[in-house]
């Protein structure tokens, strides 16, 4: 007779059905690295200059020199886009990135320009910015700092906004953006730590964005004669102890809401939009 067939307990499948693939940042390639290096050297020049004038010098305002940063920023942020485009390649070294991916940086930025209204600057509440973390975030910061600088002309558009301060808001909130993009743990790092440290970031990005645009307005405003006011020619040292000062007693109320509730929402909803923003990344061919 033949023996009865044994029965094995089921067990784990050695070979299981691949799940779909972690969606990862976009990589910054050497193209990408010198455009935005570029941008943000230029940024940082506009930001500083005038702590570096002379008692001899009139400062006038961005007036001036606004037109001159947009119409640099602009191609920049073009050049910085179409070198993620070319650089980015598939296992078989086929483009990874196509037409979906630049339709995603609109989606984005006009969702960003529509959520900047909503908090109309009140008591600093500004919900965009836990969008433009998590997209950062998700994107890469290639991707992020043109996403960043995107929003905030769109949204200037949007509300009204067009002035000399534009272009140096469209640095900061790229540079906010950037930032989330090179944040440790892209590949892995989920869940409730890496919501964790998205808030966390948020909070500190929110606060920089609002210190970095006062160094844009804080040199020009004269006739103050106080502590806390900008002195041409003098020692940098004495001139950022004021700056400092003039940071905490004019525009922490505003930079500290808008940093809890960036924390806020990155901890309560977070978590299912970047989760949503991953998929969607995935779709658009982003490798």
């Amino acid at each position: 007779m033949k023996p009865p067939a044994t029965r094995t307990a089921p067990g784990p499948d050695r070979n299981p059905a691949p799940g779909p693939p972690l969606s990862r940042p976009v990589p910054l390639g050497r193209r990408s690295v010198l455009f935005l290096s570029l941008v943000s050297a230029i940024g940082a020049a506009a930001f500083g200059w005038p702590l570096l004038a002379s008692r001899e010098s009139d400062l006038v305002g961005h007036s001036a020199d606004a037109p001159w940063l947009f119409a640099l920023l602009m191609p920049l942020l073009l050049a910085v886009l179409v070198a993620q485009l070319s650089e980015s390649r598939d296992a078989t070294g086929a483009p990874g990135l196509d037409a979906k991916a630049v339709a995603m940086l609109g989606v984005l930025a006009a969702a960003g320009a529509a959520l900047r209204p909503l908090g109309a600057g009140t008591a600093g509440l500004e919900p965009m910015f836990f969008l433009m973390v998590l997209s950062g975030r998700a994107l890469g910061p290639g991707f992020g700092f043109v996403l960043g600088a995107l929003t905030m002309f769109a949204s200037a558009l949007l509300t009204g906004g067009v002035g000399p301060w534009l272009p140096f808001q469209m640095l900061a909130m790229g540079w906010v953006c950037l930032g989330a993009g090179l944040l440790p743990g892209a590949a892995r790092l989920r869940g409730r730590p890496e919501l964790l440290l998205l808030a966390a970031y948020g909070t500190l990005s929110a606060i920089g964005y609002g210190t970095v645009m006062n160094l844009q307005g804080w040199p020009y405003i004269g006739g103050l004669g106080t502590s806390i006011s900008f002195v041409p020619g003098d020692p940098l040292a004495a001139n950022l102890t004021r700056f400092a000062l003039y940071c905490l007693t004019t525009s922490l109320g505003w930079d500290l809401p808008r940093a809890a509730l960036t924390a806020v929402l990155c901890l309560t909803v977070g978590g299912p939009l970047l989760r949503t923003l991953r998929r969607a990344t995935r779709r658009a061919a982003f490798r």
